[in-house]
């Protein structure tokens, strides 16, 4: 973890950033990450959108509602979870984050990982897969897949998971989603009836 990142952060937001130029430009405001800062699970997009960027949170379009969606279906909830993103402000036209922007954020994201000890990270789509696992990612194929992160000296397991807006776009990975949202739910010890997480002593 960045020491210099850590003190810049105010528990687990970033109240002000200004080293990427392009995103400074094309952002209203910092998004920063929604949900419990004891959160068992912890989703990582890749940037907020248009509609993230208005309203200060973290998939609230289309996408957002998806994953509100499969999350209840899973005996899970957006109050018992949290998400946050790659980088915390919008790229100009949504592009993919850049890689200097990505590592100019990395240090926020680890921290807030750091801080929250989450017992599973589920990584939503490509660019988080292949920024927290330094690796090409073919996520449609490896989506469910858990794999270790070692973070500040600890480790921690990263399921890997398609994008929401995916199911949108094709249908066929509704049912993948949702196996890799079932499987996020049972790591982090839900019952799966709907009523939120219980966390497993020992699990």
């Amino acid at each position: 973890m960045d020491e210099v990142d850590a003190e810049r952060m105010e528990g687990l937001h970033v109240p002000a950033c200004e080293r990427c130029l392009e995103l400074i430009e094309s952002r209203s405001r910092i998004v920063n990450g929604t949900g419990p800062e004891d959160a068992d699970v912890l989703f990582v997009g890749e940037g907020p959108g248009a509609q993230e960027d208005a309203q200060g949170e973290p998939f609230v379009g289309r996408s957002g509602t998806v994953l509100d969606d499969a999350l209840r279906s899973v005996g899970l909830d957006r109050e018992t979870v949290r998400i946050t993103n790659c980088v915390r402000c919008r790229p100009p036209e949504n592009r993919d984050p850049k890689k200097g922007e990505l590592a100019n954020c990395r240090g926020y994201l680890e921290t807030e990982i750091a801080r929250l000890e989450p017992d599973v990270i589920v990584t939503l789509g490509k660019v988080p897969s292949e920024h927290l696992l330094g690796r090409s990612v073919a996520v449609t194929k490896e989506a469910g897949a858990v794999e270790d992160v070692r973070i500040d000296g600890e480790t921690y397991r990263v399921l890997l998971s398609v994008h929401p807006a995916a199911t949108l776009y094709d249908r066929s990975q509704e049912s993948t989603f949702e196996a890799a949202l079932e499987k996020a739910a049972d790591l982090a010890g839900v019952d799966g009836g709907g009523s939120g997480q219980t966390r497993l002593d020992g699990f």
